[in-house]
């Protein structure tokens, strides 16, 4: 963890949830803020005096629910890249996919378990972490620069260099951090589940364990992984900027992840695609055998 610690906002009306989880995350390194309901919550938000790389909420709440501060927080520019986690003891099938169209990242069942919450929490900030104010400190000239770029062509291997390649991609468009989230996630899973094979169920025990980057590093180090490149190539069109990712793997069954499923709402993996698509991108293709992936912002 970074000296400053990464900022929670926990919203449930029961003393006792908020106590519990107050717990486990600050045990986990975590600061965190508590609020007791939706309108408490929103008041912390927009006081300014706070950083939330997160926001746990609970589903029932009086005065305003999860699902109403939810389509507030979305509704709002400076909050909508927040991940949002609700933490819920309903199981319907249509709630959880109303949540997720809504733009919930995750999903935790009552009561919660603190190993899961940890892992889940760690995967919701991890993208969010990297949206520094890097981009906002941006000066107009250097956007102006970027936007004469017309293409560009880059290869990686390392999550650390999908992350950072992600962050300078995010520089070439009018609102970075709306693509950042997308360019992490299609950056980051050409790399464990193309180059390194990681399927989705191993990632989930991985997360769970807290041993996903530890496992990423092992791979990379096999003599089998040398060589196996990301190529990213970006073009800047007129009206659009497409971005176009390709990994040495064996492809996947893209289409089920293109759209947010319930099955998956309680994985600590599983969303990144459907959010990409839905938040990030215009129009995400998947092509072939499903190592090429197109991402296009219209611009």
């Amino acid at each position: 963890m970074d000296e400053q610690k990464i900022e929670l906002l926990v919203v449930d009306d029961e003393e006792f949830n908020r106590d519990i989880l107050e717990e486990y995350l600050t045990a986990g390194g975590y600061a965190v803020t508590l609020a007791e309901d939706g309108e408490a919550a929103w008041e912390v938000l927009n006081s300014g005096g706070h950083n939330f790389s997160a926001v746990l909420l609970d589903r029932m709440m009086p005065r305003l629910d999860g699902m109403g501060l939810l389509k507030r927080i979305k509704s709002v520019s400076r909050f909508e890249h927040i991940p949002v986690i609700f933490q819920t003891a309903l199981d319907n099938p249509s709630d959880i996919v109303e949540g997720m169209n809504a733009g919930a990242f995750y999903y935790l069942t009552k009561p919660v378990d603190k190993d899961m919450l940890l892992a889940i929490v760690q995967s919701a900030v991890s993208v969010r972490v990297l949206s520094t104010s890097r981009h906002e400190e941006l000066s107009k000239e250097r956007r102006q620069f970027f936007s004469l770029m017309r293409r560009g062509e880059f290869q990686l291997c390392t999550l650390e260099e999908a992350r950072g390649l992600a962050n300078t991609l995010a520089s070439f468009y009018p609102d970075p951090a709306r693509v950042l989230l997308g360019l992490s996630e299609l950056l980051i899973n050409a790399v464990e589940h193309g180059n390194l094979g990681i399927s989705y169920t191993e990632k989930s025990r991985l997360l769970h364990e807290a041993r996903w980057e530890e496992e990423i590093k092992h791979r990379l180090a096999l003599p089998e992984s040398a060589g196996k490149v990301v190529n990213v190539q970006l073009e800047h069109l007129s009206g659009e900027i497409r971005v176009t990712i390709t990994d040495c793997g064996t492809g996947f069954d893209w289409n089920k992840y293109l759209e947010m499923s319930p099955e998956r709402a309680f994985d600590p993996n599983g969303r990144g695609i459907a959010m990409s698509r839905m938040m990030s991108f215009d129009a995400l293709e998947y092509m072939g055998k499903g190592n090429q992936v197109t991402a296009v912002v219209r611009v």
